[in-house]
């Protein structure tokens, strides 16, 4: 594991790049290089490096919208007097702030600290926090689970065209943000299995909603997963005793129908389905406690099913 701390990809890519746009900015506007460099408290050949375009510098810095509008703002200050130095760090400051919640500064940290991911930085904005380590915990989850299916001998021929996913939910979840899943989808391509990104919380309405189903009928449940329906999995099921839940496919508000059914049936079932509809491909989610747990009952009826 790598220890990197936020403010020292501040100086090393934030900063500099910053420098080099000001010092520029501050030539246009008719400064000489020392007095740039009285300014930005560097010396005169630094100033110069900068405004030759020696100096290189981080292209998600240069190119975002709000970092070449505080720079603007500050050049225009400095150069017309209306501000000092002290207003020109009050300026940064706050931008490095911004920067840091889901802007250019997070998403070097989490290159740079791949076990960030996923958590929107929440270390660095909202410092320690006890939720932040139930989310770490369903974001690996999820990350295991993912890796999981991958790997499951076969399971290409069971992934619908439009796709598969596994979430799970937060303690106490109450809407889609509060349930992590694979950005994207997860799809089969060439019988292999594309995982196209790490979890993130909010990153798929279609397995959240069975998911919260499930889980306010049964708060143990928060994880599941989407398969195609096949009837030999079906077979599977009903033979280790998972007898399976049909319901709708053709419905506007998914979770509700989901919710309904449930609690007509008593329980979560940990498996159900539906044939499709026009334009909806046959679907059947697995449930468990967790995304791994889902994944795993997976696995197990796919292996009964091949004996």
């Amino acid at each position: 594991m790598s220890l990197v701390l936020p403010n020292e990809l501040v100086v090393d890519h934030f900063l500099p790049t910053v420098r080099a746009m000001l010092a520029t900015r501050l030539s246009d506007r008719g400064l000489t290089q020392q007095e740039i460099a009285d300014e930005l408290g560097v010396t005169q050949a630094a100033v110069s490096k900068y405004v030759s375009g020696e100096s290189g510098g981080d292209d998600r810095f240069r190119d975002h919208p709000e970092t070449v509008a505080t720079v603007d703002r500050i050049a225009d200050g400095l150069a017309g007097g209306e501000m000092d130095s002290y207003d020109a760090l009050a300026e940064l400051l706050s931008l490095i702030r911004s920067l840091e919640d889901r802007g250019p500064i997070c998403e070097l940290h989490e290159e740079e600290m791949p076990e960030l991911r996923g958590l929107g930085c929440d270390l660095c904005v909202r410092g320690l926090d006890p939720d932040v380590r139930a989310e770490r915990d369903v974001l690996a989850t999820v990350r295991t689970a993912a890796r999981t299916l991958a790997s499951i001998p076969g399971m290409a021929a069971y992934i619908p065209n439009v796709g598969t996913n596994v979430g799970m939910a937060l303690p106490d979840a109450h809407d889609e943000t509060d349930v992590a899943a694979i950005p994207g989808r997860i799809y089969a391509m060439s019988g292999r299995i594309e995982i196209p990104a790490n979890p993130e919380f909010g990153a798929s309405k279609h397995v959240a909603t069975a998911v919260l189903a499930a889980n306010t009928v049964d708060p143990n449940i928060r994880g599941a997963l989407n398969v195609a329906t096949d009837d030999d999995l079906l077979e599977a099921a009903r033979e280790a005793g998972l007898e399976p839940l049909e319901f709708d496919a053709d419905y506007e508000d998914r979770r509700a129908h989901l919710l309904e059914r449930f609690r007509d049936h008593g329980h979560v079932p940990r498996v159900a389905y539906h044939r499709g509809a026009f334009g909806i491909e046959p679907t059947t989610f697995i449930f468990g406690a967790t995304a791994r747990e889902a994944v795993d009952r997976l696995e197990t009826l796919l292996a009964s099913d091949a004996e």
